[in-house]
């Protein structure tokens, strides 16, 4: 498989490329879920009636994060991540349910902010990382 760190960068990468990516795009088709459903009371109250409005920004800003990801503002687009997780699981226990969604992206948030530390090796230590369409592919 090669390089193992070169392996987690990328496994990481395509990783919270794809989960924001798409969860972003999903809040604009409503393919998933009622999406407005996981606003806390608190943000309910906060917004009025412009939720709907703010999920969908949700969603825009989860696509901008995962193509951060993916091109060359990853480690900036992990942090955010990392942060944007940590916001989502606050919101998710305000909710006073949905606790196993909201441990799930604590462990996403970690995830997140391991692969910025990782980004932030690689570029400080000048580690090659191995461009994907240059990987070996397993025959």
């Amino acid at each position: 498989m090669g390089d193992p760190i070169n392996t987690a960068w990328w496994s990481l990468r395509i990783a919270f490329f794809l989960g924001p990516f798409l969860a972003g795009l999903y809040k604009f088709f409503y393919r998933l879920t009622n999406w407005d459903q996981y606003l806390s009371p608190m943000a309910q109250r906060a917004l009025g009636s412009h939720s709907h409005q703010f999920m969908m920004a949700v969603g825009a800003v989860e696509i901008i994060v995962g193509l951060m990801i993916i091109t060359s503002w990853t480690k900036l687009g992990a942090y955010l991540a990392s942060v944007w997780l940590l916001l989502i699981a606050i919101n998710l226990v305000a909710c006073g349910h949905y606790f196993d969604i909201a441990l799930r992206d604590v462990g996403l948030c970690l995830s997140a902010f391991g692969l910025a530390r990782l980004t932030a090796a690689i570029e400080t230590q000048a580690i090659h990382v191995v461009p994907i369409e240059e990987m070996p592919r397993a025959a």
